[in-house]
C-alpha cells in the first residue's frame, strides 16, 4: 500500500477552508433557532421539540451521502459535487428561515413554515459539512490528520465566532432589534443574509482549490483491491464490522451531543431570565395558563444579542484550546481534561448573574467543544481502511445526531419536572444537566480501544 505524501500547511487549509463558511450557518442557526421559534410563539417547554427533525433528517441523509460519495468520481471530485450541492440549498433556506414571521401566516403556520425550513437548513449543512471531514480521512496521512482536524477545528470556530456576533454587530451599527409580534428583527434577517453569501464564496473557493485523488490512485493510498471496490456491503454489515474506537468513542459522543442540544435550546431563556431580567407575562396555550418571558420585550433581544456573544467567547475559547490539544501527548488524557472543563463551565452558570462573568463558563465550554470537533475524528479515521470511509463516516454521524434527537425529545418533558406552578420554566437546570453530561462523557473515555499509530 502507498503511503499518502505529506502536505504543506496550505494544502491541509484549502481542504478544510469551505468549512469557515458551513460553520457560520450552523452558529447562526444554533444560536439563533431558539429565539427564532420564541419570537414566532412556541413554549418553553415546547423548543426543545422543534430540534428533533434535524438531526432525524441528518441520521439518514447522511450515512447515504458517505455511500454515495464513494461510489463517486466525476471530474471534480467525488466528494466536492455533494459538498457543493448542500451549500447551495443551505444558502437558499438561510433566506427563507428568518423571514417565517413575515409572510403574513398565522402563528402556526409560521412556525410549521420555520419547522420545515429548520429541517431542511440542517440537512444541507450536514451535507455540506460532511465532505470535509471525508476528504480529510481520504487526503491525509495518519501522521498529518490531528493538524488537519486542528485545522478545520479552528477554521468551524473562527466561523462560528464570526455567525455569533453578527446579530448583535448589526444591532450595534443602528439595525432594529425589536420587530412586531411574531416577526424576526431585523439584525438576524440580516446576519442569515450575509452568512449565506459567505457560505457560497468559501465553498466556491475549496472547490477551485482542492484536487481530490482519483479512483486508482486513492485506492493505491488506501490498500483498496479490485475486489472491494466491486463488493457489495450494506451498511449494517459495515456496522457489524466497525472498530471498536467506532462504538466506544460513539459512546462519548452520545453525552457530549446530548449536553450541547440543551446549550442551543436553553441558553437564550437562561440568559434572558437570569441575567437581563426579563418581564414575564401569562401565556394560554389549549386551556393551559403558563407564565413565559415576554419575547417582545428588549430585555428578551437583547438577552439574544447576548446569547450569540457568549457562543462567541466559547469559540474563541475553542480556537485557543484547539491549539494546546495537540500539544498534550496522550490524546485520551486530552479528550477527558477538555469533556470535565466544559462539564465545569455549564454547572457554574446556575451561580452566576453578570453577563460577562459568563464569559469564563462559555470559554470552559469552549474547551469541551473543540475536543468533540477533533479528536473522535481522529482517532475514527486513524482506525478506518479500505473503500469505506464515507460510509463509516456517514454512519459515526449517528453518534452526533442520535444523542440530539434523544435530547430534544426528552428535554421539554425534564424541563417539566423542574417547573413548578405558576412558576416561569427553570431553563438554566437544563444547562446545570448539560455540565454532569460531559462529566459522565468524560468518564467514558478511558473505555476508547484507540489505534496504535
Amino acid at each position: 500500500m502507498k503511503k499518502i505524501p505529506d502536505l504543506g500547511f496550505w494544502k491541509l487549509w484549502n481542504i478544510s477552508f469551505g468549512f469557515f463558511g458551513v460553520q457560520i450557518a450552523y452558529a447562526l442557526q444554533s444560536a439563533n433557532i431558539s429565539r427564532i421559534f420564541s419570537t414566532l410563539g412556541a413554549d418553553p417547554h415546547s423548543l426543545s421539540y422543534f430540534w428533533i427533525l434535524p438531526p432525524l433528517a441528518g441520521i439518514i441523509v447522511q450515512p447515504i451521502i458517505g455511500a454515495l460519495s464513494d461510489r463517486t468520481w466525476t471530474r471534480f471530485g467525488r466528494r466536492i459535487p455533494y459538498l457543493f450541492a448542500g451549500a447551495l440549498v443551505a444558502v437558499c433556506v438561510m433566506c427563507l428561515l428568518p423571514n417565517a414571521g413575515s409572510f403574513g401566516m398565522t402563528v402556526g403556520a409560521a412556525m410549521m413554515f420555520g419547522l420545515i425550513s429548520l429541517m431542511f437548513l440542517d440537512t444541507s449543512i450536514n451535507m455540506a459539512m460532511q465532505p470535509f471531514k471525508m476528504m480529510v480521512g481520504d487526503m491525509v496521512n495518519e501522521k498529518q490528520k490531528g493538524l488537519a482536524y486542528s485545522i478545520q477545528s479552528f477554521l468551524c470556530n473562527a466561523g462560528s465566532l464570526a455567525g455569533y456576533l453578527f446579530p448583535f454587530i448589526f444591532a450595534a451599527v443602528g439595525i432594529s432589534n425589536i420587530a412586531p409580534k411574531g416577526v424576526i428583527p431585523d439584525s438576524v434577517i440580516y446576519s442569515f443574509y450575509i452568512g449565506a453569501l459567505i457560505l457560497i464564496f468559501c465553498v466556491i473557493y475549496t472547490s477551485v482549490k482542492v484536487k481530490e485523488f482519483p479512483p486508482e490512485e486513492y485506492a493505491a493510498y488506501h490498500g483498496i483491491t479490485h475486489e472491494e471496490k466491486t463488493e457489495k456491503t450494506n451498511m449494517f454489515k459495515l456496522l457489524a464490522r466497525a472498530p471498536k474506537a467506532f462504538w466506544t468513542v460513539g459512546l462519548v459522543q452520545f453525552f457530549c451531543w446530548a449536553a450541547f442540544m440543551f446549550m442551543w435550546t436553553y441558553t437564550n431563556g437562561t440568559v434572558a431570565l437570569n441575567v437581563f431580567d426579563t418581564p414575564t407575562v401569562e401565556s394560554t396555550v389549549d386551556g393551559v395558563t403558563r407564565m413565559v418571558l415576554d419575547t417582545q420585550s428588549v430585555q428578551f433581544q437583547t438577552a439574544g444579542d447576548w446569547v450569540g456573544i457568549l457562543f462567541a467567547v466559547q469559540a474563541i475559547g475553542s480556537v485557543i484550546w484547539a491549539t494546546l490539544i495537540p500539544m498534550i501527548k496522550n490524546r485520551k488524557f486530552a479528550y477527558t481534561l477538555s469533556l470535565i472543563l466544559g462539564g465545569i463551565g455549564f454547572i457554574s452558570i446556575f451561580f452566576i448573574h453578570d453577563q460577562y462573568a459568563l464569559f469564563a463558563s462559555f470559554a470552559l465550554i469552549g474547551c469541551a467543544w473543540a475536543a468533540m470537533l477533533a479528536l473522535p475524528f481522529t482517532i475514527l479515521t486513524n482506525a478506518l481502511t479500505g473503500g469505506h470511509m464515507g460510509t463509516y463516516l456517514g454512519l459515526f454521524n449517528g453518534t452526533i445526531c442520535i444523542p440530539q434527537i434523544v435530547a430534544a425529545a426528552l428535554g421539554g418533558v425534564i424541563l417539566k419536572l423542574f417547573t413548578g406552578p405558576n412558576q416561569v420554566a427553570p431553563e438554566v437546570n437544563m444547562l446545570v444537566l448539560a455540565g454532569i453530561f460531559l462529566i459522565i462523557g468524560a468518564c467514558c473515555v478511558g473505555i476508547i480501544k484507540e489505534k496504535t499509530t
